[in-house]
């Protein structure tokens, strides 16, 4: 036989029966079950709510002015970026919450013709569009409040550990582990940073930028300038944690004074007018019953 011939002869079955032993070999019970699961985790897990949210994030996009997404973003970043609320989640409440402070502002203006229930529909609208706004502004205050009272500790123990051999990372490492709030947070998202990449002068700016702590960016400056310069770090540190503490110590007895101001009004509004009836009113029936029986 030709040699020629035998091989083609030989080609040819071989695929084929290659072919139809894949083919008759798979389970296709378990198969059919795999893909059954996948479908069914699909329908479940991305073409249900994921969906839904997506296309009301995109409502909140398109409503929502370029400008006002990057103030909101802001606020986010202020307020530390809450795993509950990200900025799709944010935009698509906002006309949610707006439109049901609509119905429920024209429920209160449809039954009465005054004007001052028009009013209070209409501020009941402003008040659910912007609630998230109020919630984020509210909980990057508390935040900011939080990291600017923690910054003057943190620097301490910074310092401490400057000063027992550790390099400044390491101290960040160290004070970031031990501390608890935000701030500890934000120094090892700051560690974080340089970790995947970002330069030291990148990942201090943006310390800076993701708060609006005065005293935490005059710091990052200052570490800025002592990196560029070739200070030591450890008279940076000492200086700094002098600086936050005289600077705590004038906030308290900033608040100190205040506090008579503060306290003034509700002395004059709400107790000062309880005594004067406590003391004073019994003479003053006493007074009446004698002029009238008189």
């Amino acid at each position: 036989m030709n040699p020629s011939l035998f091989l083609a002869l030989l080609f040819v079955p071989l695929p084929i029966a290659y072919l139809t032993w894949s083919f008759l070999s798979v389970d296709r019970k378990t198969q059919r079950a795999v893909q059954v699961l996948l479908a069914q985790g699909q329908d479940v897990a991305e073409t249900g709510p994921r969906s839904r949210r997506a296309g009301l994030e995109a409502i909140g996009y398109r409503l929502t002015p370029p400008s006002y997404v990057q103030k909101l973003d802001r606020l986010l970043s202020l307020a530390g970026r809450p795993p509950s609320l990200p900025l799709g989640r944010v935009l698509a409440a906002k006309p949610l919450l707006g439109l049901a402070g609509a119905l429920f502002g024209f429920l209160i203006s449809a039954n009465s013709s005054s004007g001052l229930l028009k009013i209070v529909g209409v501020f009941v609208v402003l008040l659910g569009y912007f609630i998230p706004d109020l919630m984020l502004y509210s909980k990057g205050k508390e935040r900011q409040k939080a990291i600017q009272l923690e910054l003057a500790n943190t620097m301490d123990q910074m310092l401490i550990s400057v000063e027992a051999g550790l390099g400044f990372e390491g101290a960040m490492a160290r004070a970031g582990e031990n501390g608890k709030g935000p701030l500890a947070d934000e120094l090892v998202r700051t560690l974080q940073d340089m970790q995947v990449g970002r330069s030291r002068r990148e990942s201090y700016l943006a310390l800076a930028e993701r708060t609006n702590v005065p005293e935490l960016r005059s710091f990052v400056q200052a570490v800025i300038q002592a990196d560029t310069y070739g200070i030591a770090i450890s008279r940076v540190l000492r200086v700094q944690a002098k600086v936050m503490r005289v600077k705590r110590r004038q906030r308290a007895e900033e608040k100190a004074m205040k506090l008579p101001v503060m306290v003034l009004f509700p002395l004059l509004f709400f107790i000062f007018p309880v005594l004067f009836i406590a003391i004073l009113g019994p003479a003053v029936i006493n007074a009446i019953a004698t002029f009238s029986g008189g």
